[in-house]
């Protein structure tokens, strides 16, 4: 008998994760052992609350279609799902959920925090008697997933950090004459400075900024960063900054965070932007100007990276030819084979040697002054955010019939 299968999406999505979604659907499809694919309607909740989205009632355009959009398409969540040992009846939960709709197999679509409930799911499905197939799907900006060379999800958002340098950076030399001095842009980056580093490939292009790259790695030290603006300034006339939001000063401390928590106990963080501004304008005088990237540069699909979006499709397709293999416990991660000319492979790792490792920007990659990336770095990310795109027309996107599998249990709490 055919066994159906549950993927779903997790924690902050991309521009590329639809491309992961409609490689997993459409390569299920193709089995004989898979009978339908349920989505769960905001990441793991969707199976908690037995919220399932039937993918067989929608067209084979419209999955198709999901490789060039951005978002999540089934909703997603930042729901950490505590230990087996703390709250065992969300694990019964969700095995009742998975037998009531004959689920044989599990995909779940997300970073670090994603990679631990595949891991833990695999391991209580077989102590409750009901086997799953469990198979975790890289996504995350942050690049921050051990093992992987790359995540899906962060060429695209490097791409977008290296544009918009490049054109604030062309502005800025426009107007520094009699305006703006210094530019600062802020983008993500918690403990792992992946994507403030890959700034450093809009050096490549005139004027050459960013002339200062702030990594969550490196100590901020103020003294030494407003001489190197003050010093950028009266060389070249105007300084554009990188900087990340999850800088800290010498007490380990970030620069630009909040008292406020998310679903995961993380700190919030933002506006380190804004901090840098103002010391600028109290120590320097000088003027300037700030943009904080947000979300833009995760669901910019105008600008994503061709390659990027080749990664998350074919860690979609095989996370599914991996769990007929028999896999179980692992994730889809991709082996870089050379970087001149980039060539790749996907391969299966254990989550194991995944789940709630983070993995930082190494020490040769990052510049002797520490504001600053290497040569190595450069070959690193610039294969990342290469690729073409088709061309797309029609920026607006369509609704989904989203239809839900009729539900057969009690409501959970």
């Amino acid at each position: 008998m055919k066994k159906n299968a549950f993927y779903a999406q997790s924690g902050g999505v991309t521009s590329v994760i639809n491309a992961s979604a409609s490689a997993v659907i459409l390569e299920a499809k193709k089995s004989s052992k898979i009978g339908k694919v349920y989505a769960g309607k905001n990441g793991i909740l969707g199976a908690l609350r037995e919220e399932l989205i039937d993918t067989s009632k929608e067209s084979k355009a419209f999955i198709e279609s999901l490789k060039f959009r951005p978002g999540g398409v089934f909703g997603s969540c930042r729901y950490k799902l505590k230990s087996i040992e703390e709250n065992l009846k969300e694990y019964e939960r969700l095995i009742e959920v998975f037998k009531a709709h004959n689920i044989g197999y599990f995909f779940y679509n997300g970073g670090n925090d994603s990679a631990d409930t595949a891991l833990k799911i695999s391991q209580i499905s077989n102590k409750l008697g009901y086997p799953l197939q469990c198979i975790a799907i890289p996504k995350t900006v942050d690049n921050d997933l051990a093992v992987t060379d790359s995540c899906p999800g962060f060429g695209s958002v490097a791409k977008y950090v290296v544009t918009s340098t490049i054109e604030a950076a062309l502005d800025v030399e426009s107007m520094h004459e009699s305006s703006t001095k210094v530019f600062i842009l802020e983008v993500m980056g918690r403990h792992a400075g992946w994507i403030t580093g890959a700034s450093c490939l809009a050096q490549d292009s005139h004027p050459g900024a960013p002339h200062i790259i702030l990594l969550p790695e490196v100590t901020f030290n103020q003294k030494k960063f407003l001489n190197k603006v003050k010093e950028t300034v009266q060389k070249q006339g105007f300084c554009v900054i990188v900087a990340s939001e999850g800088i800290k000063n010498s007490k380990g401390k970030f620069i630009a965070e909040s008292d406020s928590k998310d679903a995961f106990g993380h700190s919030q963080l933002g506006g380190v932007a804004p901090r840098l501004s103002d010391l600028i304008n109290t120590k320097l005088n000088l003027k300037n100007h700030w943009a904080v990237a947000d979300y833009l540069q995760r669901s910019a699909s105008h600008l994503s990276s061709g390659i990027d979006r080749a990664h998350a499709y074919e860690v979609g397709k095989k996370a599914v030819q991996f769990a007929l293999q028999g896999l179980n416990g692992v994730m889809p991660i991709i082996k870089r084979k050379s970087s001149l000319p980039y060539k790749w492979e996907v391969v299966a790792a254990p989550l194991t040697k995944i789940a709630n490792v983070e993995k930082k920007l190494p020490a040769g990659f990052i510049s002797k002054d520490g504001m600053g990336m290497t040569k190595k770095a450069r070959g690193y990310f610039q294969p990342l955010i290469e690729g073409k795109l088709p061309e797309i027309k029609n920026t607006q996107y369509k609704a989904g019939k989203m239809e839900m599998v009729t539900k057969k249990l009690h409501a959970w709490r």
